[in-house]
Parts: C-alpha cells; structure tokens; sequence
C-alpha cells in the first residue's frame, strides 16, 4: 500500500506529460468535424461534430487535395529513399575505406551542420534555375538528397561494424556492392529506419523550399497549399484542420510501422562507444 502511495506523484505527472503531448492533436482531430463558426468557440467543443464530410469536400475543392497528398508523398518518399542512399553510401566510405583527404573532408561536411538552411536557399535557387529544374519535381527531390547529419549518423554507426566481418565476405569473393547491401543493410536496418523517421518528417513537413521552387498550384505540396488557405479577411479553419490533421497521420503511420526499428537504432546510438 504504501509502495502504490509513493507511486501517485509519478503516475500524476506522466498523465499531466502525456495530457500536454496528446491535448493538441485530440482537439485538432475535433475541430476538424465542426463547422468553422464552432471551432473557437466558448467552451470549447472537445466532442465530435458533424462536418468532417463537408470540411473535407471544401478542402479538395480549394486545393485539390487527393492531388496535393499526392504530390507530397511522392516527393517525400523519393526524396527519404535518395537520401538513404545518399547517406549510406557516404558513411560507407568516410567509415571503411582510407583515401586522401578523407578526415579533412569529413571535418568540412561537419562544419555544414553550423550553417542555417536559409542561408543556402538562393544558392541553391540559382542552381536549379540554372539547369533548368525550377518548377518541378527534381528541383524539391535532389536538394534534399545531401544530408550531412545522415551520413555523420551512418558514419558513426558503421565505425562499430567490425572490418573481419566484411574482409571475411570479400574473401568470399563478394564484391563491395554486395558486401554493402548483403552484410552492411542488414546490420544497420535499426539505424536506417531511424534516419528515415527523421528524413521523412523534414520531407513531409518543408514548406519554404516547395514555396520558392514551385510556380505551378497543381505541383504544390501540402503545406503550401494549406498555407494558401490563409485568407486576408475569412480563413476557414475547418479546411485547415481536416489538411493539418490529414497531414499528421502518415508520420504517425510510419512510426508506428518502424517503431521497434526506430527504438532499437535510437538504443544503438546511445550505447555505443
């Protein structure tokens, strides 16, 4: 009895942590089934409404939003699947292979961790205005590609990877591809999924990027388009909370499918070294 009495301030206060993280989503999940006239209203309605169909209906018709959904899953699955890549392979090479100037190049992707993203937005605006890419999907996709917190992440991991167990499949006679796809993948799959939580979210939500690359609405991905919502006299927030709350859902459908994979990588990191 007196171990469960000790036991109440604890369970208090991880039901107040998790009233905090949950309120919000709870109340955006309700909002999005009243009418827009209901949302902000005294007391608060924390009950479900009757207007989901038609706050939904309203939005596909402002933004085309299958249309929009569909834009931004695309582009953020090609571009987390790229940068995966991307960050696999680089962390590969900065972790198990000597070359000249490899530490020095190393020391330089680091420092690029330091540089605010808005600071290369024209830089990379010109690039692609230059070859031509504004105004399509390349130009949200390849940018994205390069992430130097990915592959100091794959770097740091794969230095663990013990080298006798790759010399051993080379002796094998396999070749580094597949050493790397056979023996490295399945060794970091709990890192890898990891990383792409992290690259998906930053994929899913970007919203100044597609704002300054896009000029066509059809192409727009979901943050613009809700942003574009905003009205200067009447918003109607029943559209921006059914888009909002449609917008959370396949973030918290991927972790759900890589939560253990997530935990796990997230569990490595943290113990090694």
């Amino acid at each position: 009895m007196t171990r469960l009495i000790r036991g109440w301030p604890l369970t208090i206060g991880l039901a107040a942590v998790f009233g905090l993280c949950v309120g919000p989503f709870y109340w955006l999940a309700m909002a999005a089934t009243h009418a827009n006239s209901e949302i902000f209203s005294y007391p608060p309605k924390f009950y479900p409404g009757d207007q989901l169909l038609e706050n939904t209906r309203k939005l596909e018709e402002s933004i085309g939003l299958l249309n929009v959904l569909g834009n931004t899953l695309f582009v953020a699955v090609v571009q987390t699947a790229g940068a995966l890549v991307v960050s696999l392979l680089a962390g590969y090479a900065f972790a198990k292979f000597t070359f000249w100037g490899r530490d020095a190049f190393f020391v330089l992707l680091l420092s690029t961790l330091v540089i605010p993203g808005g600071v290369t937005i024209i830089p990379i605006f010109e690039m692609m205005n230059d070859i031509g890419l504004i105004d399509s999907y390349p130009a949200l996709i390849l940018p994205g590609l390069s992430v130097p917190f990915g592959i100091f992440l794959m770097r740091q991991s794969l230095l663990a990877v013990p080298d006798d167990l790759l010399d051993a499949a080379r002796v094998d006679g396999a070749g580094e591809l597949r050493v790397l796809v056979q023996v490295v993948v399945p060794v970091m799959r709990p890192v890898l999924a990891a990383l792409a939580v992290f690259l998906f979210l930053g994929a899913w939500n970007d919203f100044l990027w597609p704002l300054i690359a896009l000029r066509t609405p059809e192409m727009h991905t979901l943050p613009v388009a809700l942003a574009s919502l905003q009205a200067t006299t009447r918003t109607d927030f029943g559209q921006v909370m059914v888009g909002t709350a449609l917008s959370a859902l396949p973030m918290m459908a991927l972790f759900l499918i890589l939560q253990k994979q997530f935990i796990s990588g997230l569990l490595a990191g943290a113990t090694k070294g």
